[in-house]
């Protein structure tokens, strides 16, 4: 048998009450979203109550204004990610079954609308209040990995989103994934890519951005560090693709990984995923908002 680490059974529900015949739980997951906006909007409260990190050591808000601008980034989390699910995703079977789009209790939220939404969010809270836009979503891009940190930890502590199968030795068998039928052996370990994407997406980007923001100023350079979330975020997104199990209605027989475009067939074939489609633009747009940065930063010199 090899050497493979068992998947700590972590209850995925927090704690439970009963109340009038019916049973609310407060599970991880949640948790994790309430607790990543809160610590969001800390330390945007944070980052503007130090003018001399701002163009013109003038913050884009007053200390007041982050606690507005976390209701427009709640509904654009929620109704984004859940809207780009259904898009991205599942479209068909929504289609069929159009009530089941509002069971957001069930699970299906997508990353990449999330951010749509936030991005819409950040659109009319600013215009609405006269705010410079690019500075407003500086902030929160240097905000949004504290969020991806945590909702991936509660990924890892729900088992769910594991890796492919693979013999190296931090591999890790999680409940509820068996073993492909092509695989050597009664015992599946898999990448735990929930924790590779904690990693990269969350603690690695959001050091990387603190340090350009406090140790070289880029937040004095609007939109710079949304050019480096977003180029940031889609490229280890990208990456761990490669070792993530792909999303199930997608999966079939002679396509294991879920790819929606492949170059060949089998477990060993090379292909691309949805996540890696939707995180291509990304990328793109990042490396635009950076070069539009160092541009419009020349000119002013």
């Amino acid at each position: 048998m090899p050497l493979v680490l068992q998947f700590p059974n972590i209850d995925p529900v927090i704690f439970s009450v009963d109340l009038f015949g019916a049973t609310l739980s407060l599970r991880w997951y949640a948790m994790a979203y309430i607790v990543g906006l809160l610590l969001g909007w800390r330390y945007i409260v944070w980052l503007v109550s130090r003018p001399r990190l701002w163009p013109g050591d003038r913050a884009p808000m007053t200390r007041e204004q982050p606690e507005e601008l976390l209701t427009y980034m709640v509904l654009g989390v929620v109704l984004g990610g859940r809207l780009g699910y259904v898009l991205f995703y599942n479209l068909g079977q929504y289609l069929e079954n159009p009530l089941e789009i509002i069971k957001v209790w069930d699970g299906g939220m997508s990353f990449h609308g999330g951010m749509l939404g936030v991005v819409a969010g950040i659109l009319l809270y600013a215009r609405s209040r006269a705010l410079p836009v690019l500075q407003v979503a500086d902030a929160v891009a240097m905000a949004t990995p504290i969020g991806l940190l945590l909702g991936r930890l509660a990924n890892f502590i729900n088992g769910e989103l594991w890796g492919r199968p693979t013999d190296v030795p931090w591999g890790m068998v999680f409940p509820g994934a068996p073993c492909p039928e092509w695989w050597p052996g009664d015992v599946c370990a898999r990448h735990p890519s929930q924790l590779y994407e904690a990693g990269l997406e969350g603690l690695l980007l959001l050091l990387l951005m603190a340090v350009l923001a406090f140790r070289f100023g880029w937040l004095k350079a609007p939109g710079r560090m949304v050019g480096v979330f977003l180029t940031g975020y889609g490229a280890a997104r990208i990456l761990v693709e490669n070792f993530r199990q792909g999303d199930g209605q997608f999966i079939t027989p002679d396509n294991p990984w879920g790819h929606i475009f492949r170059f060949g067939t089998g477990p060993e074939a090379m292909g691309v995923t949805m996540g890696q489609v939707l995180s291509v633009p990304m990328v793109l747009a990042g490396l635009a908002f950076l070069a539009w940065s160092w541009r419009r930063g020349r000119r002013a010199a």
